[in-house]
């Protein structure tokens, strides 16, 4: 395995850690406690929140790649795409499904012949939440660059 390679997989890595990381340091402030091992899984293993892991990863590895492969190589433009596609989903398709969700827990709460039950509520991402993941991932992106 070369080292565009490994620092790839590692941009990839950091951003998604730093911007979960970040997640768990917006619940300590809102908690004002410490977290419980349930609730510091949660904050690694969850979608949605401030800031966007989804963005953060694979810019972190797109911005890579375009630093190290060149921005006009196959290779960048297959991430881009890639980005694209994550990003899109994240704000549009998994942030309608979480509302969705959330107005059906009401409507089975409410239910009073009790058939109806409760469903996770997976969240996707509000457009400043990407935006703080982007920034994120550049940045990483370029860190990595530097180092590998």
């Amino acid at each position: 395995m070369d080292l565009n390679c490994v620092g790839g997989l590692i941009a990839f890595v950091l951003g998604w850690f730093f911007a979960q990381t970040g997640k768990l340091i917006g619940d300590l402030f809102v908690k004002k406690r410490p977290l419980d091992f349930k609730e510091l899984l949660d904050c690694y293993t969850r979608s949605g929140g401030m800031p966007s892991g989804h963005t953060a990863s694979f810019l972190g590895l797109t911005t890579f790649l375009g630093l190290k492969t060149g921005f006009t190589s196959g290779l960048f433009v297959l991430a881009l795409a890639m980005t694209i596609i994550v990003v899109y989903d994240a704000v549009n398709v998994r942030y309608a499904v979480g509302e969705q969700g959330k107005l059906l827990n009401i409507i089975a709460e409410s239910d009073n012949n009790k058939k109806t039950r409760s469903m996770k509520v997976v969240e996707g991402h509000t457009i400043p939440q990407v935006c703080v993941g982007a920034i994120l991932g550049i940045l990483l992106g370029f860190i990595c660059s530097a180092l590998f």
